[in-house]
C-alpha cells in the first residue's frame, strides 16, 4: 500500500472520529482546565462566594454588582508568588484583573466549601 493511500485512510478515520466526538460531546459541559491558573479559578468559581465587610463597602462605593465580581474572579490571573498556598485548611490567592481600565486586585480565601473575598482594591490608586 502506498503512502498516499495510508494517509487517506488515516485522515478519513480521523475525520470520522472527530465527527463522532462532536456528536456525542455536543451540549456537554466539558472543559480542559489543565493549567494551575485555570484549575484554581474554576475551583473558586464553583463555590459559594462571601464578602468581608471591607469588600462589601468597596463594592457598594464603586457600584460593582455580584456578577461583575464573579467575572473578575473567573477571567482573572492568579499571582501565585503573592498567594499563600502552603496553608492546610484555607489557601489565600491573589487574583489580578482589569475593571473599567483600572487594575484591580482580589485577595480570596479558598476553603473546602466557601470562598471568601478578604480584600478588593484598585492597584494604582
Amino acid at each position: 500500500m502506498k503512502f498516499t493511500q495510508r494517509l487517506a485512510y488515516y485522515l478519513g478515520g480521523f475525520s470520522i472520529g472527530l465527527i463522532i466526538l462532536m456528536f456525542f460531546l455536543n451540549g456537554k459541559d466539558a472543559s480542559c482546565d489543565y493549567g494551575p491558573n485555570a484549575r484554581t479559578v474554576k475551583n473558586i468559581s464553583s463555590k459559594t462566594i462571601n464578602y468581608s465587610n471591607e469588600v462589601s463597602n468597596f463594592v457598594i462605593n464603586n457600584s460593582i454588582d455580584s456578577s461583575t465580581v464573579i467575572n473578575l474572579i473567573k477571567y482573572g490571573n492568579v499571582d501565585f508568588s503573592k498567594s499563600n498556598t502552603k496553608l492546610d485548611s484555607c489557601k489565600i490567592y491573589h487574583i489580578d484583573n482589569l475593571y473599567k481600565d483600572k487594575d484591580i486586585l482580589l485577595r480570596i480565601e479558598n476553603c473546602d466549601s466557601i470562598a471568601k473575598i478578604l480584600a478588593m482594591s484598585y492597584i494604582n490608586e
